[in-house]
């Protein structure tokens, strides 16, 4: 890479990040870390974009072998913080003010078990739950696999927790999960969002690839029927990306065309499946953040349902204040009035 890229004056790998002040005044040339970078819990983080919620790394790395997915090539395998530095940078946080916390790792359902905790993300889940002053939480990305039916009522029960799943499926035909190493099929996927379901207020989101290699006509129809029945709350739609590292890269690919094609006609699915779950939530009260001016009209506010994942899921627009007190940032109640297009109107009432 030198050779190639002279212009280059720092080679550094994801291990460096808390010394690359250093290596930029030092500009040593290449380097390369074996390690890789989680977090230091002793080290003041920089937190743009919010006052009140952080994103917390739990992991980094993989353990599964996905044919799509490069993540463990250049990330290495599971490699779990302690949840004792975990609590210490989450009180730390509170400190400061911040009292929502996104749990996020490349596989979370999987966290602590290269540290031999079988049950380790319930464990993060109560010790989080202990903590004075953490009043909203959420888990992103958990996995099939690694997700189970504790997992999932834990989450239902927590009073801190959101009762919110995120889990990639990324295909459920039972051919294509096998084709796509998934390590799971097509029943236990549906077993694990039927029980996610059946808790109240629960909201799941999930992810779909269009086009991996070897998806037939029939395994296409069988995810856009499924899609369609479920009605999730939100799903993203994701083209397949022939990467050079992965199994798939040797597999016979689908042509441009009919993956374009396919990925146009999930993501009509998506926005039906959104308008559905939104139209639910009309005349319900709910707990929000309010979070500055919306993009409609200053007069007009931008909130976030607890429930809602911060810049994933959207916002909604508070027409009507009931002339409560504004402070940005606060925790309020609000009533959903009706929608929009895509975005929901609500008052505050509390």
């Amino acid at each position: 890479l030198q050779r190639d890229l002279p212009e280059i004056d720092i080679f550094t790998g994801v291990g460096d990040y808390e010394q690359i002040d250093k290596l930029i005044a030092q500009k040593k040339g290449a380097v390369f870390s074996p390690e890789v970078y989680l977090a230091n819990e002793n080290s003041d983080r920089v937190i743009t974009g919010s006052n009140t919620h952080a994103y917390i790394k739990m992991a980094e790395g993989c353990n599964q072998n996905c044919s799509f997915c490069a993540i463990p090539s250049f990330k290495g395998r599971l490699h779990s913080r302690t949840i004792e530095s975990i609590v210490k940078e989450i009180k730390a946080l509170v400190s400061k003010g911040f009292y929502e916390f996104s749990f996020i790792s490349q596989d979370s359902s999987s966290f602590g078990r290269d540290m031999g905790l079988k049950d380790g993300l319930i464990d993060v889940i109560k010790a989080i739950e202990a903590i004075d002053g953490v009043k909203v939480a959420r888990i992103l990305y958990l996995y099939p696999s690694t997700t189970s039916f504790e997992l999932i009522d834990t989450i239902a029960e927590s009073k801190i927790f959101q009762t919110y799943y995120d889990m990639p499926i990324q295909q459920i035909d039972d051919s294509m999960l096998k084709v796509m190493r998934r390590g799971f099929g097509e029943k236990k996927t549906i077993e694990l969002l039927e029980r996610m379901k059946s808790k109240p207020n629960a909201f799941i989101r999930t992810s779909i690839i269009a086009g991996h290699p070897g998806e037939s006509d029939k395994a296409f129809d069988r995810v856009c029927k499924f899609m369609r029945e479920f009605k999730f709350d939100r799903f993203n739609v994701f083209q397949y990306s022939n990467e050079e590292t992965t199994p798939a890269f040797t597999m016979k690919p689908i042509e441009d065309k009919v993956i374009e094609e396919r990925v146009e006609i999930l993501e009509e699915i998506a926005q039906e499946t959104t308008q559905h779950s939104l139209q639910n939530m009309i005349g319900q009260t709910i707990d929000v953040i309010l979070e500055g001016e919306s993009d409609e009209h200053e007069y007009i506010l931008s909130a976030r349902p607890t429930l809602w994942a911060k810049d994933i899921d959207g916002d909604i627009l508070i027409n009507d204040t009931s002339d409560l007190p504004i402070r940005f940032g606060d925790l309020y109640q609000a009533k959903i009035t009706s929608i929009a297009g895509d975005r929901l109107l609500a008052t505050l009432v509390k």
